[in-house]
Parts: structure tokens; sequence; C-alpha cells
């Protein structure tokens, strides 16, 4: 049997000092016993509420706060049915928060992570803006994720998820040039495996976005492609190449394609508005800037894009709205849009 193990009592104190008392004219044991308990003198604490659940074993204060002395005394164990059963039963929601917090707790202190994370999640599903629950969730998920880490690093160290895993781990630091030389190992031990070479070549770019590394990241991104035809992030990285090599007419395709595969592929909708802006093709360019505005509303360079189309294509009621959409969002940029402004005849806002 695992030892006795001690859930940090000053977190479930600080929690329960948010919760109200039991209410006036309750037993006076639950009352002292909740406030031994919030004094840190668990002894006192659980001898009181014991006594409290004698007279009345129903005492929802009583039955939540003697497991939460046991959790906070390093007996998980014994405090985790309690714990449960008021996180699902209790008819007081500030019990069921604080009992679900606290089981959560129990759980990972036991080296149960996996069974703490469906209740992290119930615990978000009936706190969603609720600090605490976010932050143990949070918590929670790094634990999992460290412990699933450790265990493959341990069972399959030689396996190219290992490589793949350290590549990720790089790019979270900015390590950039080691996450693309674990991709390539990872590529080395399963070239048929999905995603490796289009993190390859977004590692590739993210390293530098000098033109020494724009044929080696099109390389990868095209090698995505001959294994999965339908890959519109890759479709859409090349055409990002293609335009930064002042090539738009050469990007569009890839553009289009991108966002054939995946309609409200946004950054798409909208690189491929604004080569048709360019191109005055403004008929084009209209529909997919509209699209990117309807998917998101903020986007500002949607936005100004939108309004040059309008304007050139003649459409100067719609183009005096982006205007005005423009100017909440945030100041416009300099230049061409002033010029706009003066063509309508508005003052240009001051600098």
């Amino acid at each position: 049997m695992m030892p006795a193990t001690r859930l940090c009592p000053a977190a479930l104190v600080a929690l329960a000092l948010m919760l109200p008392l039991p209410s006036p004219g309750a037993d006076p044991p639950v009352e002292q016993g909740v406030a031994a308990f919030q004094h840190g003198r668990y002894s006192e604490a659980r001898r009181l509420l014991q006594e409290a659940l004698k007279s009345d074993p129903h005492d929802e204060h009583a039955r939540a706060f003697l497991a939460l002395t046991d959790a906070a005394t390093g007996h998980c164990r014994d405090a985790g049915p309690a714990l449960a059963d008021r996180f699902q039963h209790s008819a007081s929601p500030d019990l069921a928060r604080l009992a679900g917090l606290a089981l959560v707790q129990c759980l990972v202190t036991e080296g149960e992570t996996a069974a703490a994370v469906p209740l992290v999640e119930q615990l978000q599903a009936k706190y969603p803006d609720d600090a605490d629950a976010l932050y143990l969730a949070a918590r929670v998920h790094m634990k999992a994720f460290n412990d699933a880490t450790r265990r493959m690093f341990e069972k399959t160290p030689s396996s190219y998820r290992v490589n793949q895993l350290s590549a990720e781990i790089f790019e979270t630091q900015n390590k950039f040039a080691e996450a693309a030389a674990e991709y390539r190992k990872a590529i080395a031990k399963n070239p048929q495996a999905l995603n490796l070479h289009f993190r390859l070549g977004r590692a590739i770019l993210l390293q530098s976005h000098g033109p020494e590394s724009l044929a080696p990241a099109r390389k990868e991104f095209e090698a995505e492609l001959a294994l999965n035809a339908e890959d519109a992030a890759a479709e859409f990285q090349i055409g990002q190449i293609l335009n930064s090599e002042a090539k738009p007419e050469e990007a569009l395709p890839y553009f289009q394609k991108a966002l054939a595969l995946s309609p409200d592929f946004a950054e798409a909708a909208l690189a491929a508005g604004r080569i048709r802006v360019q191109a005055k093709q403004f008929a084009g360019a209209i529909p997919l800037l509209e699209h990117v505005v309807a998917l998101q509303p903020a986007n500002e360079p949607a936005h100004y894009s939108l309004m040059i189309a309008y304007r050139n294509s003649g459409q100067m009621d719609k183009a005096r709205t982006e205007q005005q959409v423009l100017q909440k969002l945030q100041h416009p940029p300099e230049g061409e849009f002033t010029d706009f402004l003066k063509r309508l005849g508005e003052k240009a806002p001051d600098k």
C-alpha cells in the first residue's frame, strides 16, 4: 500500500475561507469544527465534525469539511469517496466546487493523474470562469503531458515519436535549428509519417526568413503534399513562399487550392484576395475579402484590403463603411488610406 501523502493544507484552507460558514443556529460542533479546520487545528476539527455527524449524518458542511480535513492531513484515500460524493451530489455549489478541487488535488498527489483529467473537465464545465478550476486544469494537463512524455522516453527511446516530440519541445523554446535536426531524424526513421515534413518546413522558415531558407522549406512542404495531397496548410505555405519571392501569379493557385480544401481558411482567402486587389481584379477580390471579415470581424488587413477593393470598384458607400470599421479597430495605416480619405472629401485623422 502506498504511504499516506499530504495534500497542501494551505491551499485547501485558502479555498475554504472563501466559503460561507454554516448558517447561524447550526449545530455548534459544525461551526467549531469548520473554524478549527480554517485555523489548521485538524485533530480538533476531525473530532468536532465526527461528533456533529453522529447527531446529523446528513449535515452538508460537516461531511464536506471532514473529508477536507482527511485530505489536508494526508489521508487522501480515506477522503476520496466522500469528496467525490460531495462534488457530484452536494446541494451547495460552493461546497461541491471545493470538494471537486480537493478531489483533483488528491488524485494528482496520489499519482492518479489520468483519473484527475475527466474531473478537471467537469470542474471547468461547471465553473467555466473560475480561476482556481482553470489553474488546476493547467497543472493537471501539464502533469499528464510530463508523465506521458517521461513514459515515452523510457519505453520507446528509439522511436520517431521521441524525435518528433523533442522537436516540438525545441520549438516552444524558439530553438528552431535544434527542432529541424530532430524532425530530420524522425523523417529518417519514418519517411511516410504525416506532418513531419510540414513541421520541418515550418521550423526552417522560423529559423530564418532569408532567401536561403525558402527553397529547402518549399521542398519539405512539397514532400508533405506527396504524402497527403489534401493538406491545405502545406498548399498555403508554398503560396506564401512564392508570394515572398514576388511571384504572386504563381502563388495564387496555391492559395486557391488551400481555400478549396478548407473553405474557412481565412489566411488563404486573405492572401488570395490581396493578390487580386494588387492585380486590380476587384470583382474577384471582394467575395474573398468579405468572406475573411465574416470569419474574422477584427481582421484589420482584410478590412483595409476590402476598403481599397470597394473604393477602386466604385462602391464608395461600402468603402466608407470599411473605413469606419477600421477606425474603430485601430488607427489606419498611413499613406494610401490618407489619400483615400482626401479623395472622399473627408479630413484625414490628425497624426
